[in-house]
Order: structure tokens, then C-alpha cells, then sequence
């Protein structure tokens, strides 16, 4: 902790000594220019100003004002965005013997429709625009619904449900349109750098204060990030330095009055002066004492200590290209079961994890001609060590170690032009290669395993923008050492957009899910003590899928009221799914499990979201899905005497589900939340050991709501202090039937992840 603060705080003095150099400034090449309110000509400080297409841009000072140098002569887009107003876009024309001078006019918008989001396609593009539907979760939200990770924030997106998988260890899993984990694939800046073990507890070990944004794709419609996105993407965009800033927040809380958890946070963002080269830095401390809900001395939440540092920072060698670095590094020790004080080895159950998580990126962009072509090279990489103890009834066997590495590189094209056969048309090309190295000892269970993942892609598509219309098609290959053949994924998507309010969409994807030995699920049969090895069968085929949606996203205007509704249905064909089975013992006296091919599957329904606001003073979002989740033909989950039990319904999927926030500023400092998740009726596999067979429970629904109070003081120099209070899960929505003692089934645990919560926390930004 120590070391990473004296690095950020020898970080913070080189930059401003930096940040504190000019450069000449000729009257040519160059735009000036005013951002104010419409109609009270107010000035706009710090609002944000980019060059679209090449993430160049500035803010406005104090008086709104704002400028660009160095441009060389050329047309150029200029984008305007400010919170509370409407997105802005101006041509611009740059001369070299005078400045070009241009103002903003911006309208009051009470919530954002047109953000500027690059999961459609791999370009920056407005929302609206964009062929696929990509909901965008802000800071904004992060604040409304109290969060400190990722975990906490995605339940609040319609299609998204995080549900924690296990009272020891808080393994949590985000299901997208009713497919669990593995069927999503999480990026960091449009890389898949997350490998599968890393996204096993990957959603709670990334803050929300080193997330500028995520975009969520449901459904496979932005495979070109790779074709295994079957059941979606999400894509957390971290913070790119923009402006002078800091930020330092801290929160305090306690669960059911007697397990506490304590978050810090700190953020700065320094920029050079002509924009040449900026950094942004972040880190976050978590503490969390572990949670007995049955008081039965057996965790349901376990104990949490977590230290997070990162940065990232760009460097400009010329207008035209742009460099930029990051790196992220992550210490988190997770520990449950009981008798908190002792070894693992000296308890009845313990699931314990040290991970040690470093992880970075490297790309350089280059344009051309006015922007209207881009190259851009890129490399990222990501290692996990980690140590852990998952066993029962005081094994001294049960320890193990875990190494991974991930790695990708690849380059791509993008090409604008004016006319391609039928309309203007931009195309997007690349070549992509990962690789991921996983070795997993655990000797005293007999566990030696090792696994190489490798993947070759190309991917390319063209993109057709006519005036109401716009055609996306295109198709990725990959051929992944595991797989024999090369498999060939493509997509097509149609955007209709009579309206700038209005817009339709239909999708068309594929994609595909490789099988590979390692599971997670393995450390469930770990912690009861028994050795499991998985093999894969002869002649095993990839998951294949096929899918399909389409929408309908409306944004209209009454009196002082704005109000946006996206209705959307999708239809999801799963092939060749993946299935566990028991086949018998080895030598060592070990289960041996066989992962082959069963069935298929169907998933089906519809999500809604809508919102409406009247400026600042109401603004509620909501939304919900009604979804089917069923096996084309009955699957075994388990035997009792001899016989199979068997489901056509997806285990752990409600056919319900939703969310709702509602925020309103009454007064100029004060304001307030409102926030809720509804989950519906599902069926959850109990396995026996407290009970004395396994059996499929049908569980009951829960609403869980929270509310949170914040008033801001103005300080010195626009210095910002805010202070906040409020309860999370109100209600104390929580399950009742929970297993008890050390023979408990620890992964038949279900809804609201935490019970009443308070908390207390302040704010401190410029």
C-alpha cells in the first residue's frame, strides 16, 4: 500500500511539473471557441471537447471558452458533451493564416441518448447511430445505486443479472439473456484480456473509480470482439485523461448490524496544456469482515481485503498518432467458512484465494487523410498468481497454487469512403492472436493441470450508411488449437432510422464456445474433500449458436418532460451444449467427470427499458425482462439411488426479473435515490449434506430496494465536498432456507447478494 501511494505521489509531481509547460501558439491552424446554454447564454466550464475520431480534444475553461492548436489545414468534426445536455457535432474548417472560430449552443437533456460508445463495431459512434444496441452504464449510475465494484452496478441493466454462486468463497457470475458466465465475454478497452479464471471473481475486482464507462451488448452482436460473446459483451471503458482533476471518496458500512466494510478511492487526471501527452491514475482500498446471516458460525459472506492501482496515459508524436499505456495491478485476499482466526487446515471448512493480479496494454493509432483512415496496433497482457486452500474437516491436502497468463495482439484498419458501390461506406479489418497459459496444482487432491489456449482471428466487415438506412456485414474467423476445423462466425445487423428519435434495429449473429478441461466448478468438490479430474471426450465439438434480435429504441419530448422507451426480443439457438457426466473412478480413487456434448437449448424473451425526467428534479429509469431459458430435450443434473434427476429449464434463471432508479435534486445541494432489483421465481440444484438427498428447490421472489441522500458543500475554488448517507436492501430481502454446519451445500445460495446495509461516505472532486 505504502509503495503504491509514493509511486502516485512521485506520478502526480512529474506530471505537473510537466503539465505546467506551453508551447507557442501561432494565430493559423487552429479552432477557438465558446460553449454556452441556449437561450441564457450561460457560460459552460469544463465541458468536454474532442476531435471525433481521434480522441484529441480539450475542456473549457471557467468562462466556457476553449481552444485546439497545431491543426494542420483540413476539415475536421468537432463533438461537444457536457452532463445534462445534449451531445453536440460541428464541421469545422482549419486555415493555416487564420483561427477558426466556432460556438455551441447547448440544450438541456435530462438523460443521455446519444453517447458515444464503440462495442457496435470497434469505431467510435454515436448511440443512435450505432447498428447494434449498446446500453451504457455511467458514473452517474455507479453513484445513484451506492456501488464500489462492477458486480454491484450491472444488476441494473435490463437482460443483466449478477447472483453470487457461493456462501464460502463470493464467487460472483453475471448471466446476459439467461446464459450463464462463461457464454459472456468481459473486455478491458475492447481487449479480451480476462481469461476464464480471471472472470471468476474478475466483476468484483474492478472498482467502479477507474471506469469511465461499460458498455453492454446483449446478445451475440458484437462478435467481432470475438465470436465466443454468445450471450453478450461487456466492455468497461477505464478513465482517459481529459482534464486537471481529482478525486478522493470513501465509504463506511455495515451489514445486518454486525459485519462492517470499509472503501477508500482516489482519482487524478492531469493533461498537458496543448493536450500533447496526459496521465490518469487511480486506487481503491476494500475491507470487508466476514458475514453469519443463520448465526450458525459458517460465513455467507466471506472476509475481503483488496488493494487496486492503476493508470493510463497517452503521448502524442504528432496530430496524427497517438501512443497510449496502461497498467493495472490488484492484491485481493478472499477467505470463508469459519473459525476465521485459525489456519485453513485447522477449520471445518474453509475456501481461501490470494491473488495477485497485474495487467497492462500497449496501442498505438495512426491517421490519415483528414482522419478518414486508421491503423492501429495493440498488445495487452494479463497474469494471475494464485494460492488458495479449498477443503473441509481439517485436510492438510487441500492447498493448491494457480499460475495464468493472457496475452493479445493484433492490428486493425479502418477505412472511410465516400462511395462503395452503393453508399458511403466504412470498413474495418484486423488480424487478432491470443494465447492463454493455465497450470493448476492441487496435490493433495491429484491435480496437476495444464493448459494451453490458443486462438488466430481475422475479422472484417463493411459498414453502409445511407440516409435513413444502415447495413453492417461482416465475419470473423478463428482457429482455436483445441478445435479442429477453422470456424468461420458471421453477423449482420440493420439499422432503420426515419427520425433522429427513432430507430430500428435487426441482428443476426453466430458464434461458438471452445471446450477446454479447466472448470472452477471443481473447487465445490474440492472443499467435501474428493479428488476430480476432468477429461474431455473423444470426437467433442464446440458449442455452436445462433442468434437473433431486433428493437425498437423511441425518444420523444412533452412540455418539460423527456422520455425514451427501447423494446427488444431475442431469440438465442444453443447447439452441442457442454454437459458434465460421471463416468467412474481412476487408480487414485478419483472422480473422473466427462465433458461431452448433450443437447441443445433455447433462450427466448424480450427486455424493456424506458425513462423518463424532468430536468433534475425527477428522473426514473427502469427495466425488465421476460425470458425462457429451456434444454431441447431433459438434462441429468444429478442421480439419486441410481436414477437420474433431470431438467428442461436453465437451473439459477428467472423467467422475471428487472430494475428500477429514480433520482430528483430538489434543492441546489441536495439530492437524492432511489434504487431496486427485482428477481422472479427460479429452480436451484441443493445437493446433499445438510439435507439428506439432492433436490431441485423452487425458490421465492425477491424485491430489494435502497435509498441514499447526498448534499454537497462548495468549497474553495470550485472544490466540491459531499457528503452521503443511506441503506441498501431496505427490506432485508435475503434467502431464508440457507444450509448450516460444515456439511452445507455452500453453492445453494440465491438472490440479493447482501442483506440491510448502511452506510455512511463523503466525496471530495474539483
Amino acid at each position: 500500500m505504502k509503495k503504491y501511494l509514493l509511486a502516485l505521489c512521485v506520478a502526480l509531481a512529474a506530471c505537473m511539473a510537466y503539465a505546467g509547460e506551453t508551447k507557442p501558439v501561432k494565430e493559423g491552424n487552429m479552432i477557438s471557441g465558446h460553449v454556452i446554454v441556449k437561450g441564457t447564454e450561460e457560460n459552460i466550464p469544463y465541458a468536454t471537447v474532442l476531435i471525433v475520431g481521434t480522441g484529441q480534444g480539450t475542456v473549457t475553461n471557467e468562462e466556457g471558452q476553449f481552444s485546439l492548436t497545431g491543426l494542420p489545414e483540413g476539415t475536421y468534426r468537432l463533438r461537444v458533451s457536457f452532463v445534462g445536455y445534449k451531445t453536440q457535432e460541428k464541421e469545422v474548417s482549419v486555415h493555416k493564416d487564420y483561427t477558426a472560430v466556432v460556438h455551441f449552443l447547448m440544450e438541456e437533456e435530462s438523460f443521455l441518448t446519444d453517447e458515444v460508445v464503440v462495442s457496435a463495431n470497434r469505431n467510435e459512434v454515436n448511440r443512435k447511430d450505432a447498428p447494434v444496441v449498446v446500453n451504457v452504464m455511467s458514473a452517474k449510475l455507479f453513484e445513484t445505486v451506492n456501488s464500489t465494484d462492477l458486480a454491484k452496478s450491472l444488476n441494473f441493466q435490463s437482460g443483466l443479472r449478477v447472483e453470487n454462486n457461493c456462501q464460502n468463497c463470493g464467487f460472483p457470475q453475471v448471466r446476459i439473456n439467461g446464459l450463464e458466465g462463461p457464454y459472456s465475454q468481459i473486455l478491458i478497452n475492447s481487449r479480451p484480456v480476462i481469461s476464464a479464471l480471471g472472470g471468476v471473481y474478475g466483476l468484483e475486482q474492478i472498482p467502479v473509480n477507474m471506469i469511465e464507462r461499460v458498455e453492454v451488448v446483449r446478445g451475440g452482436g458484437s462478435a467481432l470482439f470475438g465470436a465466443n460473446a454468445v450471450g453478450g459483451t461487456i466492455n468497461i471503458i477505464t478513465k482517459d485523461p481529459v482534464s486537471n482533476s481529482f478525486q478522493v471518496s470513501g465509504t463506511f458500512s455495515n451489514m445486518d448490524g454486525q459485519s462492517w466494510e470499509q472503501y477508500m478511492g482516489a482519482n487524478v487526471s492531469l493533461v498537458a496544456k496543448d493536450n500533447s501527452y496526459g496521465i490518469a491514475l487511480y486506487e481503491s482500498y476494500r475491507n470487508r469482515n466476514p458475514y453469519d446471516r443463520d448465526g450458525d458460525g459458517f460465513s455467507e459472506l466471506g472476509k475481503l481485503n483488496m488493494n487496486t492501482f492503476g493508470l493510463r496515459a497517452y503521448y502524442r508524436p504528432t496530430l496524427f498518432s497517438r501512443i497510449s499505456l496502461e497498467y493495472h495491478t490488484t492484491n485481493e485476499f478472499r477467505r470463508g467458512g469459519n473459525k476465521f482466526d485459525l489456519q485453513p487446515h485447522e477449520t471445518d471448512i474453509t475456501e481461501q484465494t490470494k491473488h495477485v493480479i497485474n495487467s497492462g496494454g500497449l496501442s498505438y493509432d495512426l491517421f490519415w487523410r483528414e482522419y478518414k483512415h486508421k491503423v492501429s496496433l495493440y498488445a495487452s497482457v494479463q497474469h494471475t498468481d494464485r494460492n488458495s486452500y479449498y477443503g473441509a474437516q481439517r485436510n492438510m491436502n487441500a492447498y493448491g497454487a494457480t499460475d495464468d497468463l493472457t496475452a493479445v495482439a493484433g492490428g486493425m484498419y479502418v477505412g472511410n469512403m465516400d462511395n462503395c458501390f452503393f453508399a458511403p461506406a466504412t470498413f474495418t479489418g484486423g488480424l487478432e492472436y491470443q494465447h492463454n497459459s493455465l497450470h493448476d496444482i492441487m496435490t493433495g487432491y491429484h491435480r496437476d493441470m495444464k493448459q494451453k489456449v490458443r486462438i488466430a482471428s481475422a475479422f472484417v466487415q463493411n459498414e453502409w450508411k445511407m440516409e435513413q438506412l444502415t447495413l453492417l456485414a461482416g465475419l470473423r474467423l478463428d482457429k482455436h488449437n483445441l478445435i479442429e476445423k477453422l470456424i468461420v462466425s458471421p453477423r449482420v445487423n440493420l439499422l432503420y432510422k426515419p427520425a433522429d428519435n427513432l430507430q430500428a434495429r435487426l441482428t443476426y449473429s453466430t458464434g461458438f464456445r471452445a471446450p477446454q478441461a479447466y472448470d472452477e466448478d471443481l473447487h465445490v468438490t474440492a472443499v467435501g474433500g474428493e479428488g476430480v479430474q476432468i477429461r474431455l471426450a473423444d470426437g467433442l465439438r464446440e458449442e455452436r449458436s445462433n442468434s437473433y434480435s431486433g428493437s425498437v429504441d423511441w425518444t420523444t419530448c412533452f412540455g418539460h418532460w423527456q422520455a425514451n422507451v427501447l423494446v427488444e426480443g431475442f431469440y438465442t439457438d444453443l447447439r452441442h451444449v457442454f454437459v458434465l457426466e460421471d463416468i467412474g473412478y481412476n487408480e487414485l480413487g478419483d472422480v473422473i467427470k466427462e465433458r461431452r456434448n448433450g443437447n441443445g437449448a433455447r433462450v427466448y424473451g424480450a427486455n424493456i427499458d424506458a425513462r423518463i425526467a424532468h430536468g433534475k428534479e425527477a428522473q426514473l429509469q427502469l427495466g425488465f425482462t421476460a425470458q425462457r431459458s429451456r434444454y431441447t430435450h431433459a438434462e441429468a443434473w444429478t442421480q439419486v439411488d441410481g436414477v437420474d434427476l433431470t431438467t428442461k429449464r436453465m437451473p439459477r434463471t428467472p423467467d422475471y426479473y428487472g430494475y428500477f432508479t429514480f433520482s430528483s435534486a430538489p434543492l441546489k445541494n441536495f439530492d437524492f435515490s432511489l434504487s431496486g432489483t427485482y428477481t422472479g421465481r427460479m429452480i436451484v440444484p441443493h445437493y446433499a449434506g445438510y439435507i439428506k438427498a439432492d433436490r431441485m428447490e423452487h425458490t421465492p421472489q425477491f424485491f430489494d430496494m435502497g435509498v441514499k441522500l447526498n448534499y454537497t458543500f462548495v468549497l474553495h475554488d470550485h472544490i466540491k465536498l459531499q457528503l452521503n448517507t443511506g441503506v441498501q436492501n431496505l427490506f432485508n430481502s435475503f434467502q431464508k432456507d440457507l444450509d448450516r454446519g460444515e456439511f452445507r451445500d455452500s453453492g445453494y445460495f440465491y438472490g440479493p447478494t447482501q442483506p440491510r446495509t448502511f452506510f455512511v461516505g463523503f466525496k471530495i472532486t474539483n
